[in-house]
């Protein structure tokens, strides 16, 4: 294990316009936790998401990952760091619906020119969808579209995996079975896990949990 967090935001501004989505934020995730980050509908949360991912550059202030400043190295260093380090599970699951769903999960490797595919039979086998391996995503259910991308954003063995609001589009029972699915993936695979939401069923299903108010946040 890493003597530094899987990723660390030390004082991270963004602004939007007039107002300061994210205000002097810090936060830092060691390798093995299990974080939820609650808040209201345009609290910001999407905007964490995305500047923890590296997806964003922070108007002021740092994300490191594992000790690794990405403002101080190039774009093509920052895309390694992402394909190395970190798997996103997105709101909207953002698979390609011309390709199956073993090729969507594949695509990170394709990317990274290093193709596994005991490792993603692994995952298919794990996620309970070896049998959807060849079908398209027009064709999955919600939760099973969910599952393909987990089953993605875990291709290039991420050190944690970023999920934002992987409920938000699912019933009760879904929820249930997409965060046990989470949970054994943090578990099993040795990643940490932050997933941002405003559910409010994700409460207690989580050791570490925070607000985002006004910009910053506190332990909730």
């Amino acid at each position: 294990m890493s003597a530094d967090p899987v990723l660390a935001a030390r004082d991270v501004s963004v602004v939007r316009g007039d107002r300061r989505v994210l205000d002097g934020l810090s936060v830092e995730i060691p390798d093995d936790a299990r974080v939820l980050v609650r808040g209201e509908s345009g609290a910001g949360k999407s905007t964490l998401f995305e500047v923890l991912g590296l997806l964003t550059t922070p108007d002021s202030g740092s994300v490191a990952v594992r000790g690794r400043d990405a403002a101080a190295v190039s774009e093509r260093e920052r895309a390694a760091l992402r394909r190395d380090h970190l798997g996103f599970v997105f709101q909207s699951f953002r698979l390609v619906d011309d390709l199956t769903a073993y090729e969507n999960a594949r695509a990170p490797q394709e990317h990274a020119g290093d193709v596994d595919e005991a490792w993603l039979d692994t995952l298919f086998d794990r996620l309970d969808i070896a049998d959807l391996a060849d079908r398209r995503p027009p064709t999955l259910s919600g939760g099973e579209r969910q599952r393909v991308a987990i089953a993605r954003a875990l291709a290039n063995r991420p050190s944690v995996v970023l999920a934002d609001e992987p409920t938000g589009q699912l019933d009760p029972e879904t929820t249930d079975a997409v965060l046990e699915t989470l949970f054994s993936v943090h578990e099993t695979f040795d990643t940490a896990l932050v997933v941002v939401s405003h559910d409010p069923r994700l409460g207690e299903r989580f050791p570490d949990r925070y607000a985002l108010e006004d910009g910053g946040l506190r332990p909730d």
